[in-house]
């Protein structure tokens, strides 16, 4: 018979309390609490993805060069639809045939560049709602403006300059089928193959034509009071960008009622 005494229970006992370690795992909760701030805080204060706006410097006074600057209605428009939304501007500088291409690949948000409403425009982006009216006017030689008294007299192998691609050239396409149509990079262009001679008159936006009837007064240009069209200005946004369309539509309401777009236009160019 073992009479041997069972050993006494061993109670587990908490190891020994460590100052040292307490001091040591503090600083490191800290640290990791702080890190975890700073990504929450920059997650919720990143700034929003810019706003690319698409345009074709050629079309004064609506958006140009001002020797390196862009400038123009579009610009002061773009720039205070950015504002509005809180997003940066960065304009896209893109050849006018580029435009709708540029938009459907997301190179671009948006175009704000002079651009009328076509239904073949509308049939790959969405519209916003008009903000302007033009029409196609004629820019001539000041000694020929006798001969469109009754209107613009476009006579088969009349030469047309035309900005290519622009709703002026499609016109001419359309209206004027056997007239010597020859397209153009910008309006400046078209201005000075009529001042040398190389064509008869140009065809393009009404508010192109005045401004270069107004800055060529003295070479000899001058516009026909007679429009060709009538058509309206807006904006092209990329399908399905839905909020950006609805965001784009209440910054031209508001402008519309508070007088912004009319003080921007009166800025550019004389309109009443």
């Amino acid at each position: 018979m073992n009479t041997a005494k069972p050993p006494a229970p061993v109670l587990l006992q908490p190891p020994p309390f460590s100052r040292r370690k307490l001091f040591l795992t503090l600083p490191g909760l800290a640290a990791g609490f702080q890190a975890v701030v700073a990504v929450a805080a920059e997650t919720t204060t990143a700034e929003p993805a810019p706003l690319r706006v698409g345009v074709s410097p050629v079309f004064p006074p609506m958006v140009f060069l001002q020797g390196k600057e862009l400038a123009g209605v579009e610009v002061d428009l773009a720039r205070a639809l950015g504002e509005k939304l809180g997003r940066k501007v960065v304009f896209v500088e893109l050849d006018w045939k580029d435009q709708t291409e540029a938009l459907v690949a997301r190179k671009t948000d948006i175009i704000m560049s002079s651009m009328s409403m076509t239904p073949a425009r509308n049939a790959v982006m969405s519209f916003t709602r008009p903000y302007f009216k033009v029409g196609q006017l004629a820019l001539v030689r000041r000694e020929d403006r006798n001969e469109h008294l009754f209107g613009v007299m476009v006579p088969p192998d009349t030469k047309v300059a035309v900005i290519k691609a622009t709703t002026g050239d499609f016109l001419v396409q359309r209206e004027f089928p056997k007239a010597n149509r020859k397209a153009y990079a910008s309006g400046a262009e078209a201005a000075r193959a009529l001042m040398k001679g190389s064509v008869d008159l140009v065809i393009a936006d009404s508010t192109l034509v005045w401004y270069l009837a107004g800055t060529h007064a003295a070479d000899g240009l001058s516009a026909v009071p007679f429009a060709l069209s009538e058509e309206v200005l807006a904006w092209g946004v990329r399908r399905g960008n839905d909020d950006l369309l609805a965001a784009a539509n209440e910054f031209i309401a508001r402008a519309t009622q508070d007088g912004t777009l009319a003080k921007t236009f009166r800025r550019w160019m004389a309109v009443e």
